[in-house]
């Protein structure tokens, strides 16, 4: 028998607000996240077996343009035993009822064609922020300069680019919207996953981190500029507010639902 349950992935580079939007989502009464576990922010990727995640998987600022992390349909992963295992071992951490279960992991992002794979009907959330921000933030973790960091943010969007045709259920959103507007990017996120609203999840404390790093957003070169522009961005961390994302669902009625959001 099949699990009543459907999965939605979040995934996106470190620092990018994939922990406050999969919380976000989790205080939906219909979505289950895992809390309390003995991993960093949740992730369920290293609460199971299924697939390799070893000290060497995940690295901040390299995963994501790692081609060997990059697991597709087709791979040495997509099959049953795979979806099995994961199951057996995610299962412990979510509420059984429950007809969704958010499950967030930064390295999400380069597992999305994978995970569609071994789980058709899942659904999947990309979180993005500014690259300036996130270079700011990752430069006291990794040692490396922040212009080669956006460089890596661009490459790895890229790839991004080449993975969002596959896929038939995907959100792209951005940090800054909600920092911006919670309560309209909720609403988004519901009706993607064609749920009713929910007022619950306000409770989350939500401010613009951005504001942090004012200081250290330089102007970028023109070539990294015209990159960045695509997702919305600018020079000074400014992010086009009328920038709408990707979005994508095989259910016309649920993608303009969600669109109109």
């Amino acid at each position: 028998m099949e699990p009543r349950h459907r999965y939605v992935f979040v995934g996106g580079l470190h620092r990018s607000g994939t922990s406050l939007t999969a919380r976000l989502l989790a205080r939906h009464p219909s979505i289950s996240g895992i809390e309390g576990a003995p991993v960093p922010e949740n992730e369920g990727v290293y609460l199971q077996g299924a697939i390799p995640h070893t000290a060497r998987h995940g690295i901040p600022c390299h995963f994501a343009t790692d081609p060997a992390q990059h697991l597709i349909e087709g791979c040495v992963h997509d099959r049953l035993e795979t979806r099995i295992r994961l199951e057996a071992d995610w299962a412990p951490w979510f509420e059984p009822d429950a007809p969704w279960r958010v499950e967030k992991s930064p390295v999400n992002l380069t597992r999305m064609r994978l995970y569609q794979q071994l789980f058709p009907l899942s659904q999947f959330v990309v979180v993005l922020r500014h690259p300036q921000a996130v270079a700011a933030a990752m430069a006291k973790w990794t040692g490396r300069p922040v212009h080669e960091l956006v460089a890596h943010w661009i490459e790895a969007h890229d790839r991004l680019l080449s993975d969002l045709p596959h896929l038939h259920a995907v959100m792209v959103m951005r940090y800054e919207d909600l920092a911006a507007d919670p309560a309209g990017c909720a609403a988004r996120l519901h009706a993607f996953l064609d749920l009713p609203a929910s007022g619950a999840v306000m409770e989350e404390d939500i401010r613009d981190g951005n504001l942090d790093y004012a200081s250290a957003a330089k102007p970028m070169e023109a070539e990294m500029a015209r990159a960045v522009s695509r997702w919305g961005y600018s020079d000074a961390l400014r992010a086009d507010p009328s920038y709408r994302g990707e979005l994508r669902h095989p259910l016309r009625r649920v993608a303009e639902a969600a669109g109109a959001a």
